[in-house]
């Protein structure tokens, strides 16, 4: 099934939607346990696809295998025109810092200041920045946020949400072509789970990014994603927008949006 979004924006624009991530094929099993079998999954620039599956179904394997941390045992993972299976690790490290991960954890340094945290990844890649520079691009993404005036505190003195958020920040300042987002709001109360989801939409629209969600939380998936993914016994079992899917007669999918 043709995703609606494709439609969509070849009727605005007249041209084909630019692929930024295809995955075909892809298999991968730990022992006897089967984990991505048979997998396909295309993502388009501009678009926010949401991977929706159980705990446990392979959805955290997926993001691995797509920045490199996980080798497939077959498929291929294609990457802004590059085969991930082809790079090395130089050519990894590079595509990499056009693919923001923000992690379910967050992955704050707790021994480094907001600050210090964000200009990491800017240091982590060698990007030559004056000190003029380096802050400005700091304060610009904590803007961003609505998180200006935590540029000196340290991540113990923020709420579940202010980390977030900050976490959020750290991704954006490498300018990505696409974020991968590992169970955004896993952890957060309602209120502020609301919050990330609006912010998550809000930085794709004004970053220009294309985002792949993992997440369980229906909520969110229905406030961010253009197009939802099933991964359902290890395959991508169906597709379609929030709405269409919550038709769908599927037992599989309907326990989805009971």
């Amino acid at each position: 099934m043709q995703a609606v979004f494709t439609i969509e924006r070849k009727a605005e624009t007249g041209v084909e939607p630019e692929d930024v991530l295809t995955i075909k094929n892809l298999y991968k099993s730990f022992g006897s346990n089967h984990v991505l079998i048979d997998f396909n999954l295309e993502l388009y620039k501009g678009e926010n696809v949401a991977v929706l599956g159980k705990s446990g179904s392979g959805k955290s394997v997926l993001i691995k295998c797509i920045i490199g941390l996980l080798t497939p045992d077959q498929g291929t993972i294609n990457v802004l025109g590059h085969n991930i299976g082809e790079l090395n690790i130089h050519e990894l490290d590079e595509i990499r810092t056009k693919v923001g991960f923000l992690f379910q954890s967050n992955a704050l340094y707790d021994s480094m200041t907001v600050r210090e945290n964000l200009e990491f990844p800017l240091r982590r890649h060698w990007i030559k920045l004056t000190t003029a520079e380096r802050t400005g691009k700091v304060k610009e993404v904590l803007n961003n946020v609505g998180l200006a005036h935590t540029i000196d505190m340290m991540p113990a003195e923020l709420s579940g949400g202010m980390r977030k958020r900050i976490a959020l920040a750290r991704t954006l300042i490498l300018d990505p072509e696409i974020i991968l987002y590992d169970e955004p709001t896993t952890g957060l109360d309602p209120i502020t789970g609301k919050g990330i989801s609006i912010l998550i939409k809000e930085m794709g629209e004004k970053y220009n990014t294309s985002a792949l969600l993992i997440s369980h939380d229906m909520k969110c998936i229905r406030m961010t994603a253009d197009r939802i993914i099933m991964l359902i016994d290890g395959k991508c079992y169906a597709q379609g927008t929030y709405e269409e899917l919550k038709k769908n007669n599927d037992e599989k999918v309907k326990q989805f949006f009971e």
